[in-house]
């Protein structure tokens, strides 16, 4: 490690609720890579908390009394290492339900001391469990992003303090999709994402029912809906290609096709549209396997959880409602 690299300062934050050995093993993997660590706590029934002090581990639990998202406690944990720790560089944002990798923030952090233009970066999240439910291979697929300059990354990330405090952090009252947002606003000041070709946390999504798949895909929809709504006017049009293939598959087309259906019964053999914009969808992905099949269909169906959430956004929207977490564990 260079000289440089040594001057650059690291610590964590760590979001979690309930999340028993899993929690313990990710603020274990974290304590031999950055200088501080500090643990938000989201109002967990388990010893926790207790646990993160026992590790010598900065704890904060959230004032439960103003609705919880994963947003609001990354900031809360990042504005009170900012404030106690001046010169701190960066800060490696993770999961509760998430090991680092040993050899992660080496890589990250002379990642960022030689390109002073990039804000955040990121690596690969594999699941610890791939093969125990589909649920788990479905999303080891999703972390799979394409390396090299990106538009957004996910929730485990290191990210320049310097840029987290130019465009304020995440914003506190989305309930899902806060890191592409964030990222958005990074790049609309001219700041840059990378994605790095190397193993970054290990991951336990945990699903094993359909339910979670359903309630994952909805808040998704929801997150599309809600970043549309902040940014969809911009140049770039932020979000608005997911909302409106949202609409166009889980709305619009089975509209069409009931309405059709009360004229010539027949008209139920447009269904076929579903078959061959699947076909499209996995043939385009390359990957001719079981696995990556499943993961077509799920991409597929998965706009009609999802056209739920936009249309959960629109109603909460008209009527003034609070926006709450969709939990899909």
């Amino acid at each position: 490690m260079s000289t440089s690299d040594k001057n650059f300062q690291i610590a964590a934050v760590v979001i979690g609720r309930n999340e028993g050995l899993r929690l313990i093993t990710c603020l274990e993997s974290l304590q031999d890579s950055v200088e501080h660590i500090i643990y938000v706590d989201s109002g967990s029934s388990d010893n926790s908390v207790k646990e993160a002090e026992k590790r010598g581990v900065i704890c904060l639990s959230l004032d439960l009394n103003i609705p919880f998202t994963a947003a609001r406690a990354r900031n809360e944990g990042a504005n009170y290492l900012i404030q106690k720790y001046p010169d701190l560089d960066a800060i490696q944002f993770i999961d509760g339900d998430c090991e680092l990798q040993y050899d992660w923030v080496g890589k990250a952090r002379q990642f960022l001391v030689e390109n002073p233009e990039y804000a955040v970066v990121c690596g690969r999240r594999k699941e610890r469990f791939p093969d125990n439910t589909i649920y788990n291979g479905l999303c080891d697929i999703e972390w799979n992003t394409p390396v090299g300059d990106a538009l957004a990354c996910g929730g485990d990330a290191l990210i320049r303090v310097k840029s987290f405090k130019q465009v304020y952090g995440y914003r506190d009252g989305l309930i899902a999709g806060e890191e592409p947002e964030m990222c958005f606003r990074l790049r609309r000041e001219g700041w840059r994402i990378y994605r790095l070709n190397a193993e970054m946390t290990l991951h336990d999504a945990a699903m094993t029912k359909f339910s979670q798949w359903w309630n994952r895909a909805k808040r998704a929809g929801y997150a599309y809906a809600s970043s549309f709504f902040l940014h969809g006017q911009s140049f770039e049009k932020f979000k608005q290609k997911e909302v409106f293939s949202i609409v166009f598959w889980a709305g619009l087309i089975p509209l069409l096709i009931i309405l059709l259906t009360f004229i010539n019964s027949y008209s139920l053999f447009l269904l076929i549209i579903y078959l061959l914009q699947l076909a499209k969808i996995y043939f385009k992905n390359k990957r001719i396997n079981k696995i990556h099949f499943i993961y077509s269909i799920s991409l597929m169906f998965s706009k009609f959880p999802q056209f739920l959430g936009v249309i959960k956004f629109i109603i909460n929207k008209l009527k003034g409602n609070k926006e709450y977490l969709i939990e899909y564990k």
